[in-house]
């Protein structure tokens, strides 16, 4: 659906499960009108400012690269199956760019890349993986998660302890 933005020297990449409904109908990352994403990485100090979505690519300009754990499925997690996802192909990727830390941006897309129940998934820091990078997991912003505004300081955390904040 989406290209990915990776990179060499990516300091971190975001991960989500596949392109929402209006990612997908306008070509870029985060694109629900009430989605939280981009507000977000400028509030927890990410980016210096708020960009649009239609400048996703500029997040590599801040060693910041962005991913889905599908590229073939579209739609809200629940429209979506199990063969939409290619978490080979995620881990690939990640093992080949290299990045010092991955941050998924729901419980659900930590749980797949995982490969754990996602009630065995707690948010925040995840435990080291040995030759793996740091890894998140980030309520989701969109704007279905009605617990969005007090697990907020999650992204916050993951800013601080990446260096960006």
């Amino acid at each position: 659906m989406l290209p990915d933005v990776l990179g060499w020297g990516l300091r971190l990449v975001f991960c989500g499960t596949a392109a929402g409904p209006e990612s997908a109908r306008l070509g870029a990352y985060y694109a629900g009108p009430r989605n939280a994403f981009w507000p977000m990485l400028a509030e927890a100090g990410f980016t210096p400012g708020l960009l649009r979505p239609a400048e996703y690519a500029r997040l590599r300009d801040h060693r910041i690269g962005l991913t889905d754990l599908s590229k073939t499925g579209r739609g809200m997690d629940r429209d979506l199956s199990p063969g939409d996802f290619d978490i080979d192909r995620f881990w690939a990727a990640m093992e080949y760019w290299a990045p010092r830390a991955i941050a998924f941006t729901s419980q659900e897309a930590g749980a797949l890349a995982l490969r754990r129940r996602k009630r065995e998934i707690a948010f925040g820091a995840q435990p080291g993986v040995p030759g793996r990078p740091a890894i998140f997991v980030l309520p989701s912003p969109s704007a279905a998660n009605g617990h969005w505004a007090r697990m907020r300081h999650h992204w916050h955390d993951c800013a601080r302890a990446t260096g960006f904040a």
